[in-house]
């Protein structure tokens, strides 16, 4: 039965194998999806976790693995923060309770994990930023938080204990003796325990609190939000960058000044003239701007080219005797329209083809004979040149003996 809030909406409902959700996918971006947090009970029924504690302190152990470890000193509300890469001697002189290994971008290392997506494909893969993956040893947490992006919390092994705060106008102020981004107050009106396969949405700018009841994994699919800021620098910067030298202030209407330490009206007027792209931006250069920004990971490191990347022929050679095109972890794919054409953007390349070459581009994370058959010209082109630039890796069939 699902529980409700004051309003009209259940904050607890119970998946089931049709809705994992609890309902369709419709209702829950109508209803939940920015607005709300939702506790989903059995949402992934029998559910186990695709990566065990084990494997997650080996990847913390990883040069460009980015992991953390929180720990907390109860007696004196301590919190200590410690950054990877770690190493492997370390974890078993760990204490038997009160800290935290969060590692992120795990799906880009462990491709169990990144199979978890898959069930999150209700919302527009190119939103999805990352799966973090934390153990907590019993009593563990990362303290009370606000995140600014949408968060769907995965329990995959143990018991988690999660509070949070749905009151609109609840305090956001920090702790300022912490190096974390703790909350210096934290009134809880919902208090759970999630059970492996419990899933719990947090819309951005919610207050919540998770401590491990035991030995526990939590699997965090978060979203991509990159903050307004962010989005004016990196436009202004991609204009910048192909606005010519010659292009500069200038005056030549300029009149006797009434005073000459004063910028007057005309010379906020001329301002305003030499930033009229900003204010003038056609759709097609912000189209291709933001897909080429949001393919870009925030974090991932720069994914390496091949000594000798094959051609198309080669390629399709390969193809056509049972090699596959396996893409790359770090590749960030997505597509759109560009007139009756579209535009399949790549870690900030943009590359014109038809409609259906940039869906299936897009869309397959491994490419066989039968999707390069599928390609149109300018799709084969861009593929050759995504091979060039590490997005795929050509992988031979294996031999039998």
């Amino acid at each position: 039965m699902a529980k409700k809030t004051s309003s009209q909406y259940a904050i607890e409902v119970t998946g089931t194998p049709k809705h994992p959700l609890g309902m369709p996918p419709e209702v829950f971006l109508r209803d939940y999806w920015q607005k709300r947090p939702l506790l989903i009970r059995g949402a992934f029924p029998g559910f186990v976790s695709p990566i065990t504690p084990e494997d997650l302190a080996g990847l913390a152990c990883e040069e460009s693995a980015l992991s953390r470890v929180v720990l907390h000193d109860r007696k004196r509300d301590r919190w200590e923060l410690r950054t990877g890469p770690f190493d492997e001697a370390m974890f078993p002189d760990m204490p038997r309770q009160d800290w935290t290994l969060l590692v992120q971008d795990v799906d880009k290392w462990d491709m169990d994990v990144r199979d978890l997506l898959h069930r999150f494909r209700f919302l527009p893969a190119w939103r999805v930023d990352d799966v973090m993956v934390s153990f907590a040893a019993p009593g563990g947490s990362v303290g009370a938080h606000v995140d600014q992006y949408d968060v769907f919390l995965v329990q995959g092994l143990g018991h988690r204990r999660w509070q949070i705060d749905t009151n609109p106008d609840a305090p956001r102020d920090f702790r300022p003796d912490v190096e974390l981004k703790l909350l210096s107050e934290f009134h809880p009106d919902h208090d759970w325990v999630l059970a492996p396969g419990d899933v719990l949405y947090l819309p951005p700018g919610v207050p919540h609190h998770g401590v491990a009841q035991d030995a526990c994994l939590t699997l965090s699919v978060g979203m991509r939000a990159p903050s307004v800021a962010e989005l004016m620098v990196d436009l202004a910067e991609e204009l910048a960058a192909a606005t010519p030298e010659e292009a500069r202030y200038g005056d030549p209407d300029l009149a006797l000044p009434a005073d000459p330490y004063e910028i007057d009206d005309p010379a906020f007027g001329r301002v305003r003239h030499a930033l009229s792209r900003l204010q003038d931006l056609d759709e097609a250069t912000l189209r291709r701007w933001f897909g080429r920004f949001i393919t870009q990971y925030r974090s991932a490191g720069e994914i390496a080219r091949p000594a000798r990347p094959p051609g198309l022929a080669a390629i399709t050679a390969a193809l056509d005797e049972g090699a596959m095109l396996l893409r790359h972890p770090h590749a960030r794919h997505a597509w759109a329209r560009d007139g009756r054409r579209a535009c399949l953007h790549a870690n900030g390349l943009s590359l014109p083809m038809g409609v259906a070459s940039a869906r299936r581009l897009a869309g397959a994370e491994r490419l066989d004979a039968a999707d390069m058959a599928g390609l149109d010209a300018a799709g084969r082109e861009a593929l050759v040149s995504l091979v060039a630039a590490g997005h795929y890796q050509l992988v031979k069939p294996k031999r039998r003996r």
